[in-house]
């Protein structure tokens, strides 16, 4: 089995740290990569069906107006970016605690020639970001065909 390709790509002057993977390639079980996912990255589960690709993201605490999803050249990218800020001010108007945090995150992964980007489905559900990247019909495997001998 072939180790796991994947490249960490740094932009500077932001907060968002974007990992590609191209996990459709063959190796996209190895799971030898997983030392390094940065815990700011939600990792994924991947799922290689008959009729699809299924992404499912474990995504605790977020809002699907959270999420951005997108596809650009065969490239399919989520992204995420969250804000919260929480603040007490005393009789005068002074702050007296004052916190806030910036929560971001973009996995982006390189689709397979098979995949149909045309009908891509997302849905957010119980802390959980589902993908469903249909497969080409040429892609699906056919059912066993029986050749009569004459």
């Amino acid at each position: 089995m072939e180790e796991q390709k994947m490249t960490t790509l740094i932009r500077k002057n932001e907060d968002v740290f974007p990992r590609w993977n191209s996990f459709f390639d063959n190796d996209w079980l190895n799971l030898s990569g997983l030392a390094q996912t940065n815990d700011n990255i939600p990792a994924v589960n991947i799922k290689d069906t008959a009729d699809c690709y299924k992404i499912e993201m474990a995504a605790p605490g977020m809002k699907k107006e959270d999420f951005s999803v997108n596809l650009d050249n065969g490239v399919l990218t989520i992204s995420s970016e969250k804000k919260s800020e929480n603040s007490e001010k005393d009789n005068d108007g002074n702050y007296t605690r004052r916190e806030f945090s910036y929560r971001s995150f973009r996995r982006a992964f390189h689709l397979p020639d098979s995949a149909e980007s045309e009908n891509i489905t997302a849905s957010y559900k119980d802390g959980v970001l589902q993908i469903a990247i249909p497969k080409k019909e040429e892609a699906k495997p056919k059912p066993i065909k029986m050749i009569e001998i004459k």
